[in-house]
């Protein structure tokens, strides 16, 4: 089933629940002039899954892996199935596959799973059997049949797999941004669009905090040979940044407001916690220059993790910025997350590597 199209949309998608209404009619015209089956994979609706995270810490401050594995994917599968009924509206065959039923089987870290082996079979046979498959993402299962989580924004991920289990050369990723900026288009003023971006740059500013797309869809994504296309999650689903084995050479300031530093007594406590947050699944950066250790993107209970595995807890340092010129990588702390901001700012006002792309854009209003 290669010439299947697979199309993921992030949660900015849906703002509102006639947002799965517009986009099953934007799939409708795709279906009609494409021709092309459509593996779908979606995220929650915007907060839903914080939502679901604020009841479950109301109960259990810390809770076992296991049962926020089960409950915060929940989300993404109510997503999926509103997106199906909107499809069967228009007269649409449409069916969702959860994660226990899409092939994909991976270790038991729970909330961090990494995908260890995959059957094409499911996704392939419904497929043929319909024309637009609904994926909920991060969803799948360990080998026990238990439900793991790909983890937060994971959706690319599971996207990703999908292309592999049915042997797409090709992703469409959509969000609310088009593309890979230069920095993140909603906060930074000026930002430029990145047209042509390699596997190994896009992969380097998600390990340091860039949202557009998952590091580990990235290298998936390298492994097997699967361009992504990053589009515009609204019609006309304009295209902006292609992801392929050949880029441009670039520079980017890339930040993530919910990233910290922590800072530990020596070299080996720091080598120690980074090994064992990088065991366990959680994107950490080895900051070389003192005994550091950057935990990238947030969404992580840094004190439950350090508790379990016996970690001495790291101090708080700050908020890493990276500015990424090529493959040299130079990290700058800010004190907060709302210095981080500024810091960005002022570094990327200072960026000076000729761009061949569109004209700057500007920080986008009321974001």
């Amino acid at each position: 089933m290669s010439d299947a199209a697979i199309l993921k949309f992030g949660g900015s998608t849906f703002r509102t629940h006639a947002a799965y209404d517009k986009l099953a009619a934007g799939l409708e015209e795709r279906l009609d002039a494409d021709g092309r089956r459509l593996a779908v994979v979606v995220s929650a609706m915007q907060g839903e899954t914080e939502q679901l995270r604020g009841r479950l810490h109301e109960v259990n401050r810390h809770p076992e892996d296991a049962t926020p594995a089960g409950m915060l994917a929940t989300a993404d599968l109510i997503s999926a199935h509103l997106l199906a009924t909107a499809l069967h509206r228009r007269g649409r065959t449409a069916t969702v596959l959860a994660g226990h039923q899409i092939g994909l089987i991976t270790n038991s870290s729970f909330l961090w799973a990494r995908v260890i082996e995959t059957d094409p079979g499911p996704l392939s046979k419904t497929l043929s059997e319909h024309e637009v498959v609904v994926v909920p993402g991060g969803q799948a299962v360990d080998a026990q049949g238990r439900p793991t989580w790909l983890g937060k924004n994971s959706s690319d991920l599971s996207a990703i797999a999908v292309a592999r289990a049915v042997g797409g050369s090709a992703c469409e990723i959509h969000s609310d941004v088009d593309g890979i900026y230069t920095s993140d288009p909603h906060l930074v003023r000026g930002v430029r669009l990145l047209p042509k971006v390699s596997f190994n740059m896009a992969a380097l500013m998600s390990l340091y905090g860039a949202k557009v797309l998952h590091r580990r869809a990235v290298q998936l994504a390298l492994r097997h040979g699967i361009e992504i296309v990053c589009r515009y999650n609204r019609a006309p689903f304009s295209p902006g940044t292609t992801i392929s084995r050949e880029g441009d050479q670039m520079a980017a300031i890339v930040f993530n407001q919910r990233s910290v530093v922590l800072g530990y007594d020596n070299d080996d406590c720091a080598d120690l916690a980074h090994g064992v947050f990088h065991a366990a699944g959680i994107d950490t950066v080895r900051l070389t220059d003192k005994p550091w250790v950057a935990v990238v993107g947030g969404f992580v209970d840094l004190e439950a993790v350090q508790r379990r595995q016996n970690l001495k807890p790291g101090a708080y340092i700050g908020v890493p910025v990276a500015e990424i010129r090529g493959s040299k990588v130079t990290t700058h702390i800010a004190e907060s997350g709302e210095d981080a901001l500024h810091v960005a700012q002022r570094l990327h006002d200072r960026l000076d590597i000729p761009f061949t792309g569109p004209e700057p854009r500007p920080q986008l209003a009321g974001v």
